[in-house]
């Protein structure tokens, strides 16, 4: 399944990126959204693509689109994690940026292709890191405590039987490790009653995404580049983030909030920015995305 990238016309209206501007994207994924920017900001123009999965680098460098741009500006693609960009921009001896793109969603190839466990309707290695360094989930769940479980289940996700799915997976793992998605999928769905929310979703759901956004430290690593927001932009310069839950659209907003009345930025978007109603029908995965924007004062 390709991944569409979502409020594309929103965020290029709200970045405005233009020739021989610095541009970085931190979730550069398929690099639907870098293709659009790297027309506007080339000739001259340098941009930055970053992910964690460096299957997705990887495939990028080999993108005949992409590279057909190398020879009109300063294209870098590194694998690395966005919180990380002070460092990355070090690294790679570059300036501040005149714009950052962080799309926080949950690409389809990720889901359907990177065999990393993502999804509890494929039986996969319990691994849910973008990282591969990275603690794998299925070690997770052996080390913590119950108690723990049950809490950042139902933080991080609102799982009301956040307590039952705990017990039940501990209980499991102190006779063997649980390997797989598969087998993750069927302790959930053994504790949970058959009407589970009615059928709108799927049992196993909310304790997924919980587990994948404690594993990769989703939420510290919005907090920590918006605060390095300084390190990472120009006077000027445009911060766009997409998210797709709630919890990170507060974090989002409650930091933006925070820094504007500290007149670091400027905040253009004081509601989030949704999908319009032909995206969401064209796009599914776009109907939960909530876009962001500030700009650096």
């Amino acid at each position: 399944m390709k991944h569409i990238p979502v409020l594309l016309k929103e965020v290029i209206e709200l970045l405005k990126p233009e020739p021989g501007k610095f541009f970085i994207d931190g979730t550069v994924d398929g690099g639907g959204h870098a293709r659009e920017i790297l027309k506007r900001i080339m000739p001259g123009g340098i941009f930055l693509g970053v992910d964690w999965d460096e299957s997705m680098i990887e495939k990028l460098k080999r993108d005949d689109e992409i590279k057909s741009y190398a020879g009109k500006g300063d294209i870098k693609l590194v694998c690395g994690n966005y919180a990380e960009l002070p460092d990355i921009l070090a690294k790679e001896n570059l300036p501040k940026a005149d714009g950052l793109l962080l799309d926080l969603g949950f690409s389809s190839e990720q889901l359907e292709s990177s065999g990393r466990g993502f999804s509890f309707r494929k039986d996969e290695p319990l691994l849910m890191t973008y990282d591969e360094s990275a603690e794998p989930v299925k070690e997770i769940l052996k080390e913590i405590d119950e108690q723990k479980l049950a809490d950042l289940i139902f933080e991080l996700s609102g799982e009301r039987f956040s307590r039952k799915i705990a017990a039940a997976i501990k209980k499991n793992t102190w006779r063997k490790t649980i390997e797989t998605t598969g087998e993750l999928n069927e302790i959930i769905k053994s504790v949970l009653p058959r009407n589970y929310e009615r059928g709108r979703i799927e049992p196993a759901t909310r304790t997924f995404q919980a587990l994948r956004i404690y594993a990769n430290r989703e939420l510290e690593n919005i907090e920590d580049i918006i605060k390095k927001a300084g390190d990472v932009m120009k006077h000027d310069g445009r911060m766009a983030i997409i998210s797709f839950h709630s919890l990170e659209d507060r974090a989002v907003k409650k930091l933006f909030k925070r820094m504007s009345k500290e007149e670091e930025i400027e905040v253009l978007t004081p509601k989030p920015v949704r999908p319009t109603r032909e995206e969401a029908r064209e796009n599914p995965r776009s109907r939960s995305a909530m876009l962001r924007v500030a700009r650096m004062i």
